[in-house]
C-alpha cells in the first residue's frame, strides 16, 4: 500500500517543482492561462474530430487521401492537445518568476497546417467533381 506523500514534500513531482519557483502571481493570470490552455485543449478536440469527420465521408473523397487527411488531422489534434500543456506550463513558470511570456509555438503551427489542410481537402472535393 502506498501512503500518499503531502504536498509540502521532496519536490520530485511537477507541480512541487513548479511551485517551488519563484511566488504566485496575481490569479487572475493564473486563471488566464488555464482558460487559454482550455481553448487549446478544445481546438485539439475539434480537430481530433474533424479527422473522424474526413475518414467517415465515404465516397466525397478518395480512399488514400482520406485516410491521409483524417490521419493528418488527428495527429495534429493531438500534437496541439501536447504543445498546449508545454505551452500551460512554460507559461506559469515564466509568470512565477515575472519574466516575459513565451512565444506562442502553437499559433504558426495551426495556421500554417490548417492552411495546407484546407487547401488540399478543397483541391480533393473539387477532384471528385
Amino acid at each position: 500500500m502506498t501512503v500518499p506523500r503531502p504536498p509540502d514534500s521532496s519536490g520530485d513531482r511537477w507541480t512541487d517543482r513548479l511551485l517551488a519557483e519563484g511566488s504566485d502571481p496575481d490569479p487572475r493570470f493564473t486563471l488566464a492561462n488555464e482558460r487559454t490552455f482550455l481553448a487549446w485543449i478544445r481546438t485539439a478536440l475539434a480537430l481530433i474530430a474533424g479527422g473522424v469527420g474526413v475518414a467517415l465521408s465515404g465516397h466525397l473523397i478518395q480512399t488514400p487521401l482520406r485516410n491521409g487527411l483524417a490521419a493528418g488531422f488527428a495527429v495534429t489534434g493531438a500534437l496541439v492537445a501536447a504543445l498546449a500543456f508545454r505551452r500551460w506550463l512554460r507559461t506559469e513558470r515564466a509568470l512565477r518568476r515575472d519574466e516575459t511570456l513565451p512565444p506562442p509555438a502553437l499559433a504558426p503551427i495551426m495556421a500554417y497546417g490548417l492552411a495546407i489542410a484546407a487547401i488540399v481537402l478543397l483541391v480533393a472535393l473539387l477532384a471528385t467533381r
